[in-house]
């Protein structure tokens, strides 16, 4: 089959589930089953009549390409990820581009706590960018603590992190962190069964969940901060809209104050939380 006909017939399956995108989506995944990049798909003028099948009734039933692929950039950096973690998002590099602006001597930060880790994506670009620092990430599931592990030894940061199943910041004794990075569970219980297919049926339940009003993580983050965080130090929690207001009273109530940085559609996501 002529390449074209075969990214023409997969897109027209994928449009037909109510994939959006569908053209594109079609590419990807003929060039990820050919195991060639986009450049090398163009290259390619047959390909075998069954070449995608598989991979395309995977996503026509509503599975994220990134499990299907089972890989995902954040941060310029090439994650591998799992039905056990979220699929890192590109709002989340917010985190990122914030810990950047509160320590402009990237030297100066020393050891970086990530919570409900999962893939390790956050600590893991944190010390991409923060060269003399150590990073411990956590992660309630031991399958999404050892799959950050492997994305450590991938990415050669091995050395500088390390990664354990736990609650929170149950497992960490004294150790005191400049920088607290989270991505904690934000959604509202009540808001699970509609959130789109990809996420409700395939990302975990855990990651999602923050408890009935959403707030659940946070209140057992902030309560951690006195002992967790540096007095100089600053944590940085990714928001669900609407939240900025009850993030920052609960961290007035812990002691701290919060600031708020825009994601790029100009909502607030990150709450900076500072002694």
């Amino acid at each position: 089959m002529k390449t074209s006909g075969a990214i023409s017939e997969i897109a027209a399956r994928l449009a037909a589930a109510g994939i959006e995108d569908a053209r594109r989506e079609a590419r990807i995944i003929l060039a990820a089953a050919a195991g060639v990049d986009a450049a090398g798909l163009l290259l390619l003028s047959d390909v075998p009549d069954d070449l995608g099948t598989e991979m395309a009734a995977r996503r026509i039933g509503r599975e994220p390409m990134a499990y299907i692929l089972g890989r995902k950039e954040f941060w310029g950096l090439e994650f591998a990820v799992s039905p056990a973690t979220l699929i890192p998002r590109p709002d989340s590099e917010t985190i990122i581009q914030a810990a950047l602006e509160a320590y402009p001597n990237s030297g100066t930060v020393q050891r970086i706590l990530d919570l409900g880790t999962g893939t390790g994506c956050l600590l893991l670009a944190a010390l991409s960018e923060f060269k003399n620092a150590f990073g411990i990430g956590l992660d309630i599931s031991p399958r999404a603590a050892a799959l950050a592990d492997r994305n450590a030894r991938n990415l050669g940061l091995s050395a500088r992190s390390s990664f354990a199943a736990g609650d929170w910041a149950a497992p960490l004794g004294g150790a005191k962190f400049d920088l607290i990075l989270s991505n904690p569970p934000y959604i509202n219980q009540g808001d699970l069964s509609g959130l789109m297919p990809e996420v409700r049926q395939y990302e975990p339940a855990s990651a999602l969940d923050g408890g009935p009003d959403g707030l659940a993580a946070y209140r057992a983050i902030i309560a951690a901060l006195p002992r967790l965080l540096a007095d100089s130090g600053v944590a940085l929690l990714e928001l669900g809209q609407g939240q900025a207001g009850s993030v920052a009273e609960l961290a007035k109530i812990s002691g701290f104050s919060a600031e708020f940085r825009q994601d790029i559609a100009n909502i607030p996501r990150v709450a900076v939380i500072r002694p």
